[in-house]
């Protein structure tokens, strides 16, 4: 009879198999982590601290404008401007989210009345915006540009989603999406928000938008599926005349009820 068999223990030289292995497939939090003594496995401290490094280096390293408006002009949706709230630094930004929220001048934005306005705001991960914004108003445009007039773009620097609508007030545009950087995690640090609202003024609460969030291909929504989103809850604000939490997002029934298959990356 085989050894193994008849001891029950396996081979000396085979190799554990790791309990958690397949279930990290399916989630980037931090599960399984292992022991070492008292202690967490030194590989697993090391990556944490990097994942650490990583999400504070999102947070303070400065939005790069220049680049960013080159590669926006690109799209040709217009030359953008740029707008920095009454936070003077990176460092009052962060003591100070109110002043995030307020423009320190608004004279250079043009007045378009068109649809849509769009803002690129670095919020909280300007490396978010950086590695995902231009890419993602691409999509946005070519799913939206058939349908609705667009502003030329706004790029806002120390921003507060609530930047916005001083911004969209100026443009005088019905509908106003802000893609700003989310807050970092340890498991992402570039991840890319969309804040919608319709009617935008000041005053708006977030009672008042829609968000689609987690969007930082290929591990998290797609730049096309934010968009057919993003394209489904304009639809509706439409119709219903008002955005936020009476708005439900009904672009997957809409896709289903079309005869459309659905693949999940």
């Amino acid at each position: 009879m085989n050894l193994e068999k008849r001891t029950g223990t396996a081979r000396a030289d085979a190799e554990p198999r790791d309990f958690w292995e397949e279930l990290r497939l399916s989630t980037q939090s931090r599960i399984g982590l292992g022991r070492a003594g008292d202690s967490l496995p030194t590989d697993r401290v090391l990556e944490f601290r990097a994942a650490h490094a990583a999400a504070r280096d999102a947070v303070h390293l400065p939005l790069d404008t220049d680049v960013l408006s080159q590669q926006v002009e690109a799209l040709g949706l217009g030359s953008p401007v740029r707008v920095t709230s009454r936070a003077g630094s990176r460092a009052e930004y962060l003591r100070r989210p109110d002043l995030g929220r307020l423009p320190a001048d608004l004279a250079g934005v043009p007045r378009s009345g068109a649809d849509l306005g769009f803002v690129l705001g670095d919020g909280l991960s300007p490396r978010a915006l950086m590695d995902h914004g231009a890419a993602l108003l691409g999509a946005l445009a070519e799913e939206l540009s058939d349908r609705y007039s667009l502003a030329p773009p706004v790029i806002a620097t120390e921003a507060r989603v609530a930047l916005g609508d001083h911004i969209a007030e100026a443009m005088g545009v019905r509908t106003l999406i802000v893609l700003i950087g989310e807050r970092p995690g340890l498991s992402v640090a570039d991840s890319l928000g969309i804040y919608l609202t319709h009617l935008p003024r000041p005053g708006r609460t977030d009672a008042d938008r829609n968000c689609v969030s987690n969007i930082h291909p290929p591990e998290g929504l797609g730049y096309a599926q934010a968009a057919k989103v993003v394209a489904g809850l304009v639809s509706g604000a439409r119709k219903l005349g008002r955005s936020g939490v009476d708005l439900k997002d009904t672009s997957r029934s809409d896709t289903l009820s079309s005869g459309e298959v659905l693949t999940l990356d």
